[in-house]
């Protein structure tokens, strides 16, 4: 029980309630908040690349996905817990020239508690009224379990290795409400050739 009513009006553009979580546009303001979530080691065992290094490089994030929101609609949220106004991760729907990337990241803390299916749902309902012609993708580590979990939950299919030479040689797989071939633009996606085989381009 939040003690906030469900149905209580956003209170600002962009912004979506859920019965736990407060969705907000990720802004600048949030650097702070979000660099202890996305510069943890602990929350990011299975993303190329790994922790964010400083409140910096966070900063530069925001700045990258911030201008989702002016061009597409839609972007990633930084996410709160209606209850007590904490931020605890940053995700929601991004758009590509392909599809709507899906991304539900938060800090290990409040891992287990279902706040990351709370927030992939919102991201696909947003997506959907946005722009219901694009697929919906998650791109997830072959390791990481939870977050598979949290996108079959969704309704999203493994669809195997794409893109891998994009992932810095980590095994992504691509998570998605519909088959890749059928995309528009599907032709810069090709499945990853087995390990020991010519270099991706």
């Amino acid at each position: 029980m939040t003690g906030l009513p469900a149905e209580a009006p956003p209170s600002e553009p962009g912004q979506v309630l859920t019965g736990r979580l407060d969705l907000r546009a990720v802004r600048l303001a949030d650097a702070g908040a979000l660099h202890r979530i996305l510069g943890d080691p602990r929350n990011a065992g299975y993303i190329p690349g790994g922790a964010l290094e400083s409140p910096a490089d966070t900063l530069g994030w925001i700045e990258r996905f911030r201008a989702g929101w002016d061009l597409g609609g839609l972007g990633y949220w930084t996410v709160r817990l209606r209850a007590a106004g904490a931020v605890i991760g940053v995700g929601g729907a991004d758009r590509r020239a392909e599809f709507w990337n899906l991304l539900y990241f938060l800090g290990r803390d409040h891992w287990g508690n279902g706040y990351a299916s709370e927030l992939a749902a919102a991201a696909r309902d947003a997506a959907r009224a946005r722009d219901p012609g694009l697929p919906l993708v998650a791109w997830i580590h072959e390791g990481n379990a939870a977050s598979q979990a949290v996108a079959r939950r969704l309704g999203l299919r493994d669809y195997g290795r794409l893109e891998a030479g994009h992932w810095e040689g980590e095994p992504m797989h691509c998570w998605a409400d519909c088959e890749p071939g059928t995309w528009p633009g599907r032709g810069r996606l090709r499945p990853a050739r087995p390990p020991g085989g010519a270099a991706l381009p």
